[in-house]
């Protein structure tokens, strides 16, 4: 993306091939998104038969300034180039158009040829620029809105410390903030953090009077030496971390330390962490909100221990969070004991404890369905038990009468106990013992 150095070398180009000479053409693009607030026809009709006079830029804005006004302004956004046939304007894009080139670009947006045969194209692939066609460029927006320019206007270390002192936003995306100081865009942002040692989320506000010192002469040094060499990145010092930021994370370093990447100010940020730590008050609060956020993901995955209360209270909201589930869970767990034990009361009243744990044990187990098969295997019981009292009553001559009752008996038992095995609860044996605590009629005594 062009940034100052980018924009600059567009300026200098311009001021050393065009100044003095006239505008004898112009070929305006018919993009109402990049050629902004005009029409092809008026921009063309404004620069034709002008004579270019000077070529200014503020911050990552450049206008051509002609003998009369309006003037062609030009934000160049994140593809915007200036080229100018035989002429190389910077390597950051191409350098000088060649004869097989395809000329003007199918992406140029305003052509302009010279009196003396020069042509001048300013492109954007992107659509992100904007061209406008402006009486007064500084005293209008997006320019009357910049900050002091990082290369022409730069600040004293009392007025940076100052100004930083007010901010409490992270100073990568205060560099970034163009309202703030004009210029400097995302590679510049993170080489001039990385040449200080300061992380890019670190809070403006809590960098010290010598930190800011330190910045503020490596955004001196850095646009300065990008500017000198033309916005050539081929000739940036070895020992810059741009060279390393278009790199795969784990494969990024710079001098043999590690480079990592995160998002500050909503561009992607490189920095090496062994260099450059985020420390102060905001770091610290920062963190703590990252920590409490950790603690309300806790998940309870044991369920033998759901009674239990974890031991975490790594924050107030997060201890309130954890206890209040563990308090929730201990009272679903005492509803359902109490639910087992009710009804138990109801249905085995007179049965001993080891019989009542059993039936607790196959009610958990079988839910509903385990319920009804009691109910049945309850009233089986009761008739079997009405028969044998009926049989003791008898007198001894109706013993065959009783002996085919019992058989009777045996085979009901037997079908019971085939039924039961079944399913794994009840033996033969258990089922022929007379079952004391069934209490509720059968159906057919109702």
């Amino acid at each position: 993306m062009p940034e100052l150095p980018e924009v600059e070398a567009a300026r200098r180009a311009i001021e050393d091939n065009c100044i003095g000479k006239k505008i004898v053409k112009a070929i305006i693009a018919d993009d109402p998104k990049v050629i902004d607030g005009v029409s092809p026809v008026d921009f063309k009709a404004s620069l034709e038969g002008k004579t270019i006079v000077a070529a200014n830029r503020k911050g990552k804005n450049m206008w051509i300034e002609l003998d009369s006004p309006p003037f062609p302004t030009f934000q160049f956004g994140m593809a915007g180039a200036i080229y100018i046939k035989g002429v190389a304007v910077t390597k950051y894009k191409r350098s000088a158009v060649k004869d097989d080139d395809e000329w003007p670009s199918k992406y140029s947006k305003v052509f302009l040829e010279l009196d003396d045969g020069l042509e001048l194209s300013f492109t954007d692939k992107r659509r992100f620029a904007r061209v406008r066609s402006l009486e007064d460029p500084v005293s209008v927006p997006p320019i009357s809105e910049l900050g002091p320019d990082a290369l022409l206007e730069p600040m004293t270390v009392d007025e940076f410390y100052k100004a930083l002192s007010k901010k409490k936003i992270g100073i990568k995306a205060l560099l970034l903030d163009q309202s703030f100081i004009s210029g400097i865009g995302n590679w510049i942002a993170d080489e001039v953090l990385y040449q200080a040692r300061i992380h890019p989320m670190q809070s403006a506000s809590s960098i010290s009077k010598e930190d800011c010192a330190t910045l503020l002469k490596c955004i001196n040094e850095v646009i300065k030496k990008a500017v000198e060499v033309g916005a050539d990145s081929s000739q940036y010092p070895t020992n810059w971390i741009f060279h390393s930021r278009e790199k795969k994370p784990g494969k990024a370093f710079v001098d043999g330390k590690k480079i990592e990447f995160i998002t500050a100010g909503g561009r992607t940020s490189a920095f090496v962490p062994e260099l450059q730590k985020n420390t102060g008050a905001e770091s610290a609060k920062a963190a703590g909100k990252r920590q409490q956020v950790k603690v309300q993901k806790i998940k309870h995955n044991d369920s033998d221990s759901q009674d239990e209360e974890p031991e975490i209270e790594e924050t107030a909201a997060g201890k309130s969070k954890v206890k209040q589930r563990g308090t929730n869970t201990k009272r679903a767990s005492t509803n359902k004991k109490s639910k087992e034990s009710n009804s138990d009361d109801e249905n085995d009243s007179d049965e001993s404890p080891k019989k009542s744990g059993k039936a607790k044990q196959n009610k958990s187990s079988k839910g509903k369905g385990g319920d009804q098969k009691k109910k049945t295997r309850g009233t089986n019981t009761a008739a079997k038990r009405k028969l044998e009292e009926s049989d003791d009553e008898d007198d001894t001559d109706d013993n065959d009468a009783s002996g085919d009752d019992d058989d009777s008996e045996q085979d009901k038992d037997q079908k019971l106990s085939s039924k039961t095995q079944s399913k794994g609860k009840m033996t033969t044996k258990q089922m022929a013992e007379p079952r004391q605590t069934r209490n509720k009629p059968s159906k057919k005594q109702k």
